[in-house]
């Protein structure tokens, strides 16, 4: 194999060795599936990212999500570090727009300046996808939790914007962090519906933020993600289809990755357009380093 650069970037972080990690190799198009796969697994991050050649198709840019152990069609993160590293490492000019053409399809990542300064990655999700709904009593088991964790408000449903997940809203962040999956539990659930977990409540660690979350995606080979921007745009679908925070159009900061060391920020955006449920997702990307595949 001959040397390929990669980059090493932080997702959703507010400061560097904070949020999800990423890896992006540039050039990948001679790797074969199975190369891919095991460098992913040798990064061993949530994801790494394969950029297909700088030659664009149908006005964007191929790319490639692995996990440690799959392919996957869609992933959140991995879509706004990868646009970036192009946007700033891999084109002559930057742009305000980067599209990726993903095996999920075409995702939309702009770059905007808030009014910090700092620059904001937004990626608009694919129409939300609102599938079955699950009874208490089996996430009590799966998660470990009391029904009096649960909010009985609103449904426990899957939602998929690209990637599916099971939406859990619960009461408390006592509840959030109380949390533990039951993997053979779990297992029956994935037989099921291939489809991560996501816990919420409205009690934060940092009273700036409307909600905290946990993602736990065993699905991909991944106890437990910092930050998941595609689970979080399912929750940003679900949160208005469910009215959680009223009628008015949905803009909430969502704080993840507390419980394992790697505080995360994540910025959700929904609204109702020609009648569908439309979702952005946005954070900031630091780049922490790059080098050499040999």
């Amino acid at each position: 194999m001959e040397k390929i650069d990669f980059y090493i970037v932080d997702v959703f972080a507010e400061e560097k060795y904070s949020g999800n990690q990423l890896a992006v190799i540039s050039d990948a198009n001679n790797l074969s599936d199975l190369q891919m796969q095991k460098i992913a697994n040798e990064i061993h991050f949530s994801e790494t990212t394969f950029i297909l050649g700088l030659k664009q198709s149908n006005g964007g840019y191929d790319a490639r999500i692995f996990t440690p152990a799959m392919e996957v069609p869609f992933a959140g993160h991995p879509t706004l570090g990868t646009a970036y590293v192009i946007n700033h490492f891999l084109t002559p000019k930057q742009a305000r727009e980067i599209i990726l053409n993903l095996k999920a399809g075409q995702i939309r990542v702009c770059f905007e300046k808030n009014q910090k300064g700092e620059e904001i990655l937004w990626m608009k999700q694919l129409p939300p996808v609102f599938g079955r709904t699950f009874d208490q009593t089996r996430l009590c088991d799966l998660l470990g939790l009391d029904k009096s964790d649960f909010d009985s408000r609103y449904a426990i449903q899957e939602v998929s914007t690209g990637l599916p997940f099971v939406i859990v809203p619960l009461k408390s962040l006592n509840a959030v962090k109380r949390a533990k999956v039951n993997l053979s539990a779990n297992a029956e659930l994935m037989k099921e519906t291939q489809a991560g977990i996501l816990v919420f409540s409205p009690e934060t660690y940092k009273k700036e933020n409307k909600l905290n979350v946990r993602v736990f995606v065993d699905v991909f080979g991944i106890p437990e993600d910092p930050a998941t921007g595609s689970g979080n745009g399912c929750l940003a679908a679900y949160l208005k289809k469910n009215r959680y925070f009223g009628d008015s159009k949905l803009d909430v900061k969502v704080e993840q990755g507390y419980e394992i060391n790697r505080p995360s920020l994540l910025r959700l955006k929904a609204e109702i357009k020609d009648g569908e449920i439309e979702v952005s997702v946005g954070g900031q990307v630091l780049l922490i380093g790059k080098g050499e595949l040999m």
